[in-house]
């Protein structure tokens, strides 16, 4: 997964306060990165994914995500939240962000930093 992230992807002072914005200053940095060619093409699509179910999960994790003809490689973003952002989770907001952006077609890809990611999220020295 160390290839997926560098410093250059994470935000320890994530400001936003709606999914939208959190998933905006994510990607401007996928962008940055030449990770994303194109962002409001690619914010449509984690839009459009964020619209069939919500992407929170308990413990205050937010994992947006989308495969898009606007990812050039698979990335993982990661904000911290100190107010917290409302991904839809029944247990409240999120203060741990990931965005997940895999190409299109890259259903390998996209499942397999999914599979990873969980498995790291179930660790508590990894979420703490």
């Amino acid at each position: 997964m160390s290839e997926m992230i560098t410093a250059d992807l994470v935000d320890l002072d994530l400001s936003a306060e709606t999914k939208e914005a959190a998933a905006r200053a994510l990607a401007e940095r996928m962008v940055t990165l030449g990770r994303v060619t194109d962002l409001e093409g690619f914010l449509a699509d984690v839009a459009a994914r964020e619209a069939l179910m919500p992407t929170g999960l308990d413990g205050g994790i937010g994992i947006p995500h989308c495969r898009s003809v606007h990812v050039t490689e698979p990335t993982l973003g990661f904000g911290r939240s100190a107010a917290g952002i409302d991904f839809g989770a029944p247990d409240g907001p999120a203060d741990l962000i990931f965005l997940i952006a895999a190409p299109a077609g890259a259903d390998d890809a996209h499942l397999t930093i999914l599979s990873s990611l969980a498995r790291q999220l179930m660790n508590a020295e990894f979420t703490s």
